[in-house]
């Protein structure tokens, strides 16, 4: 018998496509952190050139309380003061409903009930600044004047109000984006050893959801500290008012007040001219404020210790019913901040259903304005969509990549740096960011009023929202994805193509949803860059010397005549029609959201 000698046949030749090199990351993630940077660096060239066109005496401008240009007293302490109060304030009643709402929504409602409430509170989001003006016009103004017997309601105390309402949504949206993305496991575990509701979530989920929860709260601060239109109408604008005391303290609570913000957004910029001592002095504000945004930022983002992932046990056990009785309290207490931005939610519906009924009808949307206050807002509408998809469409690809480099390849002390570059950006009052395009867009470049110089201008307000969201989400990527996708071979690119991106999506989205809310309502950069009252096309046919008509700035101009009637109701219709725009973009952007998400990559 003949032994046969067996023979391996070679293995087939590997003919499966090989992932592609992907060398177009690292020039997109690039280009994304290049422009921040880029932002940055324009405004405060901008700003710098400002301060060497005069003389800027700096300890008047941050210790002297008075301002007065005709005796050539630029003083900014009380502006300082009063958007430090303001700011505080929003951060008081905003941070404990917004962190308290976000864990009801993600760890204590089904996802039947929790999806149709989120979706809820990021319309309340969406809501444009100028018409959260109107309603601290209306309902927050009457109420500081009677529980502070001052008249009319304008005061410091209700612009903090106003600003706690505006940010409480931002700080839900993405502090959910966080909690969902901390794996199932680790609840499971910490369930598994008898823990409650409430200590998994104080133990297991909120150690690992920090980084995406302060990056909420920076993105809430960013955008007081920022916010000059809302505050303009209800703060007062009264320089000069300083505290001595504590009781005084209290009382300028109630009283109107100015912040660096307002007095930017006022006249006096366009009136201090292009060069002088008053315009180094308003420009000296501009980077002081700049500065107490950095600051903040950098004090937000400081490592702290024990922050392992780890699940922490209680020190004092307490007995079983002691804790079940505290669990109840306190998921009762975060179900009931989840319904303080519902109810507010409702209540601003409520206001402009019955304010803005012109809305409702067809002829409004239709026809052009007539006159100051008359006819409809069709053209304001062609022309605020012209501007939001144009601003979307240059934002995402930006801050996209520049989260992906904060999130993946900077290191530790670079992404502080970068982080602290962001925030500062999306921060700046965007009054300035307007004053700097008309100088260098519509007057340097000459391209006059354009509706492309009003996109450029609002870039900067949305790439940092989508960079750090999409940054804190990738900052909550579990180990065990990257370990896994670095063991099967993937270079860092290929990592970032097939692992990050897919991963980062679903908050990228609800980023670009919370800037271009932000940007549809901005009104203070389109007034001197891209709109006028009256006169421009539907759709400009070029972009040199091609202005709009916006939704916002129509607002606020007819928001000035609060004694006419028709006024006052055309600025609620147009209001209430700038709400739903940004409801049905809202739909769009949840829907798409949805659909990249799929099934939590987590679990």
């Amino acid at each position: 018998m003949t032994a046969k000698t067996l023979v391996r046949q070679p293995a087939a030749a590997d003919t499966a496509p090989r992932p592609h090199a992907s060398r177009w990351v690292w020039a997109w993630v690039g280009t994304g952190t290049v422009s921040v940077v880029g932002f940055m660096l324009v405004l405060v060239g901008y700003l710098g050139a400002g301060l060497l066109s005069g003389t800027v005496d700096w300890i008047d401008l941050l210790t002297e309380p008075m301002w007065s240009p005709t005796d050539s007293v630029f003083g900014g302490l009380a502006m300082i003061y009063g958007t430090a109060v303001v700011c505080l304030i929003a951060l008081v009643l905003a941070v404990p409903v917004g962190w308290a709402g976000a864990i009801a929504l993600s760890e204590y409602l089904p996802p039947r009930v929790a999806r149709p409430l989120r979706m809820g509170v990021e319309l309340l989001a969406a809501v444009p600044s100028i018409v959260y003006g109107l309603i601290g016009v209306m309902a927050v103004r009457p109420f500081i004047a009677w529980i502070g017997d001052v008249p009319g309601g304008d005061s410091l105390l209700a612009a903090g109000i106003v600003l706690a309402v505006m940010i409480t949504p931002t700080i839900v949206a993405v502090s959910v984006d966080a909690l969902s993305a901390v794996p199932d496991r680790y609840r499971e575990a910490a369930y598994s050893l008898g823990l409650t509701r409430r200590e998994v979530v104080r133990s297991a989920v909120l150690p690992q959801a920090r980084q995406g929860m302060r990056a909420g709260v920076l993105l809430g601060l960013a955008r007081a500290l920022g916010e000059a239109i809302a505050v303009f109408l209800v703060v007062g604008r009264a320089d000069g008012r300083l505290p001595t005391s504590f009781g005084e303290l209290l009382d300028s609570l109630v009283h109107p007040g100015q912040t660096l913000t307002t007095k930017l957004a006022g006249p006096e910029p366009v009136l201090a001219g292009t060069s002088g001592p008053y315009f180094a002095a308003i420009c000296g504000l501009g980077l002081v404020l700049l500065a107490l945004v950095a600051a903040a930022t950098m004090w937000g983002i400081r490592r702290r210790s024990g922050s392992g992932s780890a699940i922490r046990g209680n020190r004092k056990r307490r007995s079983s019913r002691m804790r079940g009785e505290t669990d109840k309290a306190v998921g009762l207490l975060r179900l009931g901040a989840l319904l303080l931005p519902i109810a507010l939610l409702v209540a601003m519906l409520v206001i402009l259903v019955t304010r803005g009924s012109a809305a409702f009808s067809p002829s409004f949307w239709l026809t052009s304005a007539a006159g100051s206050a008359g006819g409809g807002v069709s053209d304001q509408i062609l022309g605020t969509l012209l501007l939001v998809v144009t601003t979307g469409l240059i934002s995402l690809p930006l801050g996209f990549g520049a989260g992906i480099l904060l999130g993946v390849n900077a290191s530790a002390r670079a992404a502080r740096v970068l982080q602290t570059v962001t925030v500062v950006v999306g921060g700046t009052p965007t009054i300035l960011l307007g004053l700097a395009g008309f100088v260098i867009i519509c007057s340097t470049m000459g391209w006059g009023r354009s509706w492309l110089a009003g996109a450029i201008v609002l870039v900067p307000v949305v790439v940092p929202v989508v960079a750090i969201t999409t940054a804190g989400r990738v900052g909550g990527m579990p180990a065990e994805m990257t370990e896994s996708a670095l063991a099967l071979g993937l270079s860092r690119a290929q990592y970032i193509r097939s692992v990050v991106v897919p991963y980062a999506w679903p908050a990228t989205v609800t980023g670009l949803l919370l800037g271009l809310a932000r940007a549809a309502g901005e009104t203070a950069p389109l007034l001197f860059t891209a709109t006028v009252v009256f006169g421009a096309p539907a759709l400009p046919s070029g972009i040199v010397n091609a202005p709009v008509q916006s939704l916002p700035t129509h607002i606020f101009n007819l928001s000035q005549d609060s004694g006419d009637p028709q006024a006052v109701s055309q600025a609620w219709g147009s209001a209430l029609v700038l709400v739903l725009i940004t409801a049905v973009l809202l739909g769009v952007a949840v829907a798409l959201r949805n659909r990249f998400e799929g099934d939590r990559w987590t679990t």
